[in-house]
């Protein structure tokens, strides 16, 4: 055989083997996609029927079915440990039965997971402040309320106004929410709770120009009704006292306040 015929040889059989190499990757390639395709497309139909049980478990959560809510979160998070809006819900849900403890684990994994969160920022100060840790919720609070990008602020104004509320700082709290109210104007509970400060510092006609936007909203409750009647009472207008009193007796028959209002106790 002639040399230049067994060059062709060669170079036929290595050609012929870098094909068969070329194929066998082209097929692992294959093959490799093919199995990170399925990962992907497993992974979100996981988050797929993660989210289901999250809106279950808010839906039940808002009807007051804690426990059946908990059930829910538990198996979202079953199907993804890593979910912040599970450890957020779950907190809001212990904090609501009184299991403080299991409330703070919840928000600190929430936080751990999602650091920049301020929603659940806003919600862990919250929580603080009404388990007597002031100084530290407010913190929290000021954190959500200095973020531009935060969407809610009037949630975390009001609730640092209350916690500065709780720690005797009236004019701490009416700079929350004075300052609540340029962001939110028509906020009905941030409009109530400076109307409450005023009333208590007797200062009758604020606390009515306040309390007369929260009049607008068909949904008051009972202290807040109650508030408006002591107003009113205050600047002598007994027609509106009697018109809010209707109110009350109507919307909220069982209440302390409507029990108060009748027997005429208005300083208690």
């Amino acid at each position: 055989m002639k040399i230049s015929q067994m060059c062709q040889y060669f170079l036929r059989g290595m050609l012929l083997a870098l094909a068969l190499t070329l194929s066998a990757c082209a097929s692992k390639r294959l093959e490799g996609e093919r199995q990170e395709e399925n990962v992907s497309v497993e992974k979100q139909e996981a988050q797929k029927r993660a989210a289901i049980r999250m809106q279950l478990a808010i839906g039940y959560y808002q009807q007051g079915q804690q426990k059946v809510a908990l059930e829910e979160i538990r198996q979202a998070l079953l199907i993804s440990s890593d979910l912040v809006d599970a450890y957020s819900l779950r907190a809001l849900i212990f904090m609501d039965m009184g299991e403080k403890q299991l409330a703070e684990d919840n928000f600190l994994h929430a936080l751990k997971l999602a650091p920049g969160n301020n929603d659940i920022g806003n919600n862990y100060g919250r929580f603080l402040c009404l388990n007597g840790r002031e100084s530290q919720g407010l913190v929290y609070l000021d954190k959500a309320i200095k973020d531009p990008n935060y969407v809610t602020p009037g949630k975390a104004l009001n609730n640092a106004g209350l916690c500065s509320l709780r720690m005797k700082d009236s004019m701490g709290a009416e700079r929350y929410f004075m300052q609540g109210l340029r962001e939110e104007p028509a906020n009905p509970a941030i409009n109530a709770n400076l109307a409450k400060i005023l009333y208590e510092r007797g200062e009758y006609k604020q606390a009515q120009f306040y309390m007369s936007r929260v009049l607008k909203f068909d949904v008051l409750a009972a202290d807040v009704l109650w508030l408006a009647i002591k107003i009113e009472r205050k600047l002598g207008d007994e027609a509106a006292v009697s018109n809010l009193g209707t109110q009350l007796r109507r919307r909220h028959p069982n209440s302390k306040e409507l029990s108060q209002y009748q027997r005429g106790v208005f300083d208690e």
